[in-house]
């Protein structure tokens, strides 16, 4: 089993990036058959998550949605003016397991797997 880790780049400040495909071909790398695929992102601003992949919007409904929930000029006490990034990532979680079936990712028929950028646009780690 292998160890894989790819860099993507984000285009705006929130920006749920589909990062299904670069997941996949790292599965295919590794030669795993039957297991788990964790994808892990080691930053404190961006985190992934699986959602809907067919219908784009829906990624720019939730980059909208939890910016509304958590606004950039909120009422933080750190200093770096990116406390917002943070509290969404803390939502979003930094890691999520996807079976491993036949070789293949096993999601749902409209799953993808989102990096989700809430301090872009930046060039982010995927492990």
């Amino acid at each position: 089993m292998g160890w894989t880790t790819f860099e993507v780049k984000t285009h705006r400040r929130a920006h749920l990036l589909d990062i299904t495909e670069q997941v996949a071909a790292a599965v295919e790398k590794a030669r795993v058959t039957e297991g788990v695929c964790t994808v892990y992102v080691p930053h404190t601003t961006a985190g992934v998550t699986i959602n809907e992949g067919a219908d784009p919007d829906v990624a720019r409904d939730l980059e909208k949605e939890l910016t509304r929930l958590v606004p950039k000029d909120g009422d933080f006490a750190h200093a770096e003016g990116n406390s917002d990034s943070h509290v969404k990532t803390a939502l979003i979680g930094p890691s999520c397991s996807v079976p491993v079936r036949d070789g293949k990712l096993a999601l749902g028929r409209w799953q993808a797997i989102f990096l989700c950028d809430w301090d872009g646009p930046r060039t982010r780690t995927v492990e």
